[in-house]
């Protein structure tokens, strides 16, 4: 069995090498070769250091500028697919595992021939939660993601239970609406039936067109609380931010535009002019990007809309 992890860099060195620490020192299941992808969506000359002294056996992959969520998953995954790795993670940099995680993978539902993506019990790392009143021993077991609810009316994905602190109250695998992108587990057989990520989301609600074409092709999408990692939650694009903003919105309009009711169309069309009057300067801007057809804007390298 051959395991591949993809992972973004954008930025933050400290978040990618704890994430590669982490994965380092994991424990590895017989018959099992695992390989590490690391996309470099900065063009960080300091990351390449990094990987050279301290992570010499993983995989560094500079597509030269920054592709976004989608396109720089795919750039790692179809790198990962031709090198002959059978199950696929998709992982965000701002995050680590515990040492018994691959082991939890390898041991998971993935390898059903039915299953097309498998998620874990996500939590937020100690300092991270949004909320900021936990007793101390509480840290680090509150939670982000324990599976994924979508509302097809308005065209909004939510992780369930999160701020709840998990007191052993999930103990089987379930199924889910969707499996967040901050941890997808996949096969390269799946993704070869129903392809990857689509790029035209760069980032935000591409990991819900993922699992939404597994689950128009028959696969099942499941939560497996037994895989665990914690979440230093936003730290490459920030909530609230008008990166965030922009995303959420233009791509609310694109998914919607996909696969939403004539109904739910017609009410995202609705919000959407009403945006354009008095939405903020982000949302315009996506608004007017969607309907002129633009995919890409530009981007600063701070994260700002040009």
């Amino acid at each position: 069995m051959r395991l591949a992890f993809i992972t973004l860099h954008y930025k933050n060195l400290n978040d990618t090498s704890g994430l590669l620490a982490s994965l380092r020192a994991c424990l590895v299941p017989k018959s099992t070769d695992v390989s590490v992808y690391v996309v470099d969506n900065d063009g960080s000359p300091a990351l390449a250091e990094v990987i050279k002294k301290d992570f010499p056996n993983v995989f560094l992959l500079s597509p030269g500028r920054n592709l976004g969520f989608a396109a720089g998953n795919n750039y790692g995954l179809k790198k990962a697919i031709t090198d002959g790795n059978d199950i696929l993670v998709c992982i965000n940099n701002d995050t680590y595992v515990e040492k018994d995680f691959i082991k939890q993978i390898i041991e998971s539902p993935i390898k059903e021939a039915g299953v097309g993506a498998v998620g874990g019990l996500i939590y937020f790392a100690p300092g991270f939660e949004f909320k900021k009143d936990y007793p101390k021993k509480d840290l680090g077991k509150v939670i982000w993601y324990a599976g994924g609810d979508f509302d097809w009316n308005n065209i909004l994905g939510s992780n369930t239970h999160v701020d709840e602190v998990d007191h052993g109250q999930f103990k089987k695998v379930s199924d889910t609406a969707f499996v967040t992108g901050a941890l997808l587990i996949t096969r390269a057989d799946v993704l070869s039936k129903v392809g990857l990520f689509d790029e035209k989301y760069f980032m935000y609600l591409e990991d819900v067109d993922l699992c939404h074409r597994l689950k128009l092709a028959g696969y099942s999408l499941l939560f497996d609380p037994k895989i665990k990692m914690w979440h230093k939650v936003a730290q490459s694009s920030g909530i609230g931010s008008s990166l965030n903003d922009y995303f959420i919105t233009r791509n609310r309009l694109y998914f919607g535009a996909k696969y939403a009711r004539p109904r739910t169309k017609f009410a995202l069309l609705r919000e959407a002019l009403k945006k354009l009057l008095i939405g903020t300067p982000a949302q315009k801007h996506a608004i007017r990007d969607f309907f002129m057809g633009n995919i890409h804007p530009n981007i600063h390298p701070t994260g700002v809309l040009a």
